[in-house]
């Protein structure tokens, strides 16, 4: 079908309803004005004109509503210049409303008053008479800016969370796109340093890296991981690590709890590499980690033996992408602690709803 029929059935459809609405007024306005008129035919003829005048000025003040209403919409933002609007809409209106009554009286004066024409016609009794109507646009032109500034309002109220739901959506996939090339970066540069010691330790590292990049790949489209599937990870990811510390790297994972707990993905790689990165690991001195459950957090600890000369982060990530996923997932954050000995990273434990 096409556009133009569309719009024909558009246009048949708003009419329908608008003559409805008009006619349900002015029948109303009819049953208060005389209700005994309706119980015969004789009656119903004798307020006929009457209910065709009311129809038709019941129909222009509304006409006139929606024509004022529309005007000002292209124009003048409700939520912009709140003041203006009003006072624009309420004036033009009733400007509007008292003309088109005026003139609506008078020819109905004129009309089905025997004798009467426009040189002995009362002018001022057609005034008062305009009075009415006119009270009765104050009612309309109240209705119509009620709706529009509720219309208006809740667009705005639903664009703006839209928006805000879009740019926190675009702000946590900016987030996670930073693991991927991260997480391979730091991984191709052990290699790279494994290649020369050792052939065999190379090959082992790659097919472990290869399962691990598979989880990466995985979750990286994820808001939210299983915890079970995060410590699997870590487990996985601290093996590749003694691939290339041997018994300088030790770590204890100590969490029983896992089912209905989640975590933003890859937030255990994150702290377990800058662990690894920035204290020293050696047989003398291992790097020992720990990964425990308690109050609700998954709560990471590593003996702090930091390196002389520290290393420096490159893509600026890591505890500050962890806490910028946490503030768009949840009301809660990371603990981040802090002792002569030990460095320690509370993560809450997020549960959804129903689980």
């Amino acid at each position: 079908m096409s556009k133009d029929f569309f719009r024909s059935a558009t246009i048949f459809y708003s009419a329908k309803r608008f003559f409805f609405l008009n006619f349900g007024i002015s029948t109303i306005l009819m049953l208060l004005f005389c209700p005994t008129c309706f119980l015969s035919l004789e009656g119903i003829l004798s307020i006929a004109p009457d209910w065709v005048f009311s129809f038709l000025m019941s129909s222009a003040l509304s006409l006139g509503g929606f024509k004022v209403e529309e005007y000002y919409n292209k124009r003048i933002s409700w939520i912009e210049k709140p003041v203006k609007r009003l006072f624009l809409t309420a004036a033009s209106y009733m400007v509007y409303s008292f003309i088109v009554s005026y003139i609506l009286v008078v020819l109905y004066v004129l009309i089905s008053v025997e004798g009467v024409n426009l040189t002995n016609i009362n002018w001022s009794s057609m005034l008062e008479n305009t009075l009415m109507p006119t009270f009765i646009a104050l009612i309309i032109i109240t209705i119509f800016i009620s709706r529009s500034w509720l219309y208006e309002w809740r667009s705005a109220a639903i664009e703006a969370e839209q928006l805000k739901s879009e740019n926190i959506a675009s702000q946590y996939q900016s987030l996670k796109d930073q693991l991927n090339p991260h997480f391979l970066f730091n991984s191709l540069n052990v290699l790279s340093n494994l290649v020369y010691e050792s052939a065999d330790k190379s090959a082992e590292f790659i097919q472990q890296l290869s399962k691990i990049y598979r989880y990466v790949l995985e979750v990286q489209q994820e808001e939210l991981v299983g915890l079970d599937r995060e410590i699997g990870f870590a487990e996985n990811y601290l093996n590749l690590q003694k691939i290339r510390f041997e018994g300088s790297l030790e770590y204890f994972i100590d969490v029983h709890h896992l089912k209905g707990y989640y975590l933003p993905p890859l937030s255990l790689q994150l702290l377990l590499e800058n662990a690894i990165k920035h204290n020293i690991a050696s047989l003398e001195k291992p790097l020992k980690i720990m990964i425990e459950q308690a109050d609700g957090n998954l709560i990471v600890r590593n003996i702090l033996q930091p390196k002389l000369t520290k290393e420096e982060s490159k893509t600026g990530i890591g505890l500050s992408n962890i806490k910028k996923r946490y503030a768009l997932l949840s009301n809660q954050s990371p603990n981040i602690i802090e002792t002569e000995k030990e460095f320690i990273v509370e993560l809450p434990l997020i549960k959804l709803n129903g689980s």
